[in-house]
């Protein structure tokens, strides 16, 4: 699934090398150590990368599984519930 919003450097990340992105981003920015212009730029960057992140988390949650086990002994899978 590719958000529309989210540029394609970004998009054809993996969810590591975003999240790596992302922090180094936040660590300049609180640095302060950019102009302004840079920095808006770097904080908008930073917003497509938490987006991409969080939607690569959402896929890894919708593929996550877990087995379950009922009163008759039978197995089954439910999806796994991920509290935020």
């Amino acid at each position: 699934m590719v958000d529309s919003a989210i540029p394609p450097d970004i998009a054809a990340m993996s969810f590591e090398d975003a999240l790596a992105e992302l922090e180094r981003i936040v660590r300049q920015l609180e640095e302060g150590r950019a102009k302004l212009d840079e920095a808006i730029s770097s904080y908008e960057r930073g917003t497509a990368l938490k987006r991409h992140c969080e939607a690569k988390l959402r896929e890894a949650q919708a593929k996550v599984e877990r087995i379950t086990v009922a009163a008759d002994g039978a197995l089954g899978l439910e999806p796994a519930r991920i509290e935020r």
